[in-house]
């Protein structure tokens, strides 16, 4: 026999499990940077933060804006973009890029936290107006 209690938890915890779903789905899409859409799934968003590390350091060691072989590379640094667009990026804008890219699932994680706080959540918890 399911009590109350327990069928208002199993009502909860399939609600928390869709709003991770659309939390997911919504971070293995593409977030915007400087007017383009990139890709932020898990590999890209590694990639995405080894850049930005190295940007980092490079800023750090003295890279002026505008030089872009920054990385070490014999060829400019670029990043592909989610339309297959070159962009040229300095090490400043590799590291805005990266941070950038940590607001964006920061945003996310944050906004679905404070949907699974709601009681009850929203039924329209994927209307873009709970996301970033």
């Amino acid at each position: 026999m399911i009590r109350f209690g327990q069928n208002q938890t199993k009502m909860k915890e399939r609600s928390d499990a869709a709003i991770n779903a659309e939390r997911d789905r919504r971070l293995n899409s593409t977030f915007p940077f400087q007017g383009k859409a990139y890709d932020c799934d898990p590999v890209s968003l590694a990639r995405i933060t080894g850049a930005a590390t190295l940007a980092g350091f490079a800023v750090g060691g003295g890279a002026p804006e505008g030089y872009l072989l920054w990385h070490g590379g014999v060829d400019e640094f670029s990043w592909i973009a989610n339309d297959n667009s070159i962009t040229k990026m300095d090490a400043q804008t590799c590291f805005a890029f990266g941070q950038a890219a940590a607001t964006n699932e920061s945003g996310h994680v944050f906004a679905a936290y404070g949907l699974k706080e709601m009681d009850p959540a929203p039924d329209d918890f994927t209307d873009d107006s709970y996301w970033p």
